[in-house]
């Protein structure tokens, strides 16, 4: 069987605003997940993963709406992409899924997304060649929204899909969205030839996008957008918030455009080829706006975010979801700042946390 991988991703800036129709800044990481696939001509998906060892699901193509509630919780993602290559009307004759991830799965680094994207570009090239990257990227969300019950944005399986080595990928989400031809801008990230580093600390606590936290914060923003009678919180502004008399609504909206204005900010100075040092201030305030008007973070994030800025680093914030996963810190001395993390953890009875360095890589791709 051939291979391909589809990575996981952190995200620069922009969290929580991709549902909201605003901006992202994401890059894809070296971690991945490996999808090894072949054609089958008896009408079965058979999935197997190197993470569940032991364990098989097979079902018929045919069969995988009907079964959906039957299948595990883990393989309602790579299944939800066959089933979404039916719906669109290709024909798959069956398929052998052999997975096998290196995202840390609950990290807030969008293991679910490289998993679903890994199995869309398998199946694509397997069955349906002239897909386009955006139709891939449709297919992979709508396979998480609809079959594994996630409600996520575009963010994750974009980046995925069309992040490139050495960029971060700025997306409108609402122009993305709205035309076939609005095209993703490839921003220059280049932190080595400025001395810096880019550090996740996996702080070990998993969050669970299928839970109820992230519907609920999804479903405030809707709320908020349409007490304020737009069509997403991307069209208000800061003139527009004394209008929401519910304070938690309040709070969310004013995430959602403090956090646009910043991943705009951000753009700018790396599209002019500013030090990438002046972009830490507007993490760190993207760290506090999530901690304090989105409520998404946790201990664990707050502690580790903390520890990074105290050890110099110039910028830090939680990455993902929330309630959980992971930070990233911009950071001269990766060694010094992860030792510092750790050190914390270890006086706060945490378990110690995972801590790596990440560049920004390529996208989903066959692996030779």
């Amino acid at each position: 069987m051939e291979k391909w991988i589809a990575p996981g991703r952190v995200n620069l800036i922009g969290e929580h605003t991709d549902y909201n129709d605003g901006f992202v800044l994401p890059i894809a990481l070296p971690l991945g997940v490996v999808c090894a696939a072949g054609p089958r001509g008896d009408g079965l998906v058979r999935l197997t993963s190197a993470q569940r060892p032991g364990e098989v699901v097979e079902v018929g193509v045919d069969a995988l709406a009907a079964q959906r509630d039957r299948l595990p919780g883990w393989a309602r993602y790579p299944l939800g992409v066959v089933n979404e290559f039916i719906r669109g009307g290709h024909r798959v004759s069956g398929v052998d899924l052999e997975l096998d991830g290196a995202v840390p799965i609950g990290a807030g680094l969008s293991s679910s997304a490289a998993l679903c994207c890994a199995v869309t570009i398998a199946l694509r090239d397997l069955f349906a060649p002239a897909l386009t990257d955006r139709r891939m990227v449709e297919i992979a969300r709508a396979a998480e929204n609809s079959f594994a019950g996630v409600p996520t944005g575009l963010l994750d399986q974009s980046a995925s899909i069309l992040c490139t080595e050495g960029h971060a990928l700025f997306l409108d989400i609402r122009a993305f969205t709205a035309s076939e031809s609005a095209a993703a801008e490839q921003i220059p990230f280049d932190l080595a030839a400025a001395g810096l580093a880019l550090i996740v600390a996996d702080t070990g606590h998993p969050h669970d996008l299928a839970d109820g936290g992230y519907a609920e914060r999804r479903a405030q923003c809707e709320a908020a957008a349409a007490a304020l009678k737009l069509s997403a919180l991307r069209d208000a502004t800061s003139e527009d918030l004394p209008r929401l008399r519910d304070r938690v609504l309040w709070r969310r909206a004013r995430h959602v455009v403090t956090e646009n204005a910043r991943v705009l900010a951000v753009v700018d100075r790396l599209r002019a080829g500013a030090d990438p040092r002046s972009i830490g201030a507007l993490l760190t305030a993207s760290h506090h706006s999530l901690r304090e008007d989105f409520e998404v973070s946790a201990p664990a994030l707050d502690l580790a975010v903390d520890a990074a800025l105290d050890a110099g680093a110039h910028g830090a914030r939680m990455v993902g979801g929330g309630f959980g996963g992971s930070i990233i810190a911009l950071v001269e001395h990766a060694d010094r700042v992860a030792e510092n993390i750790m050190n914390r953890f270890a006086t706060t009875g945490f378990a110690p946390p995972r801590v790596f360095a990440v560049e920004p890589a390529a996208g989903a791709r066959r692996l030779e």
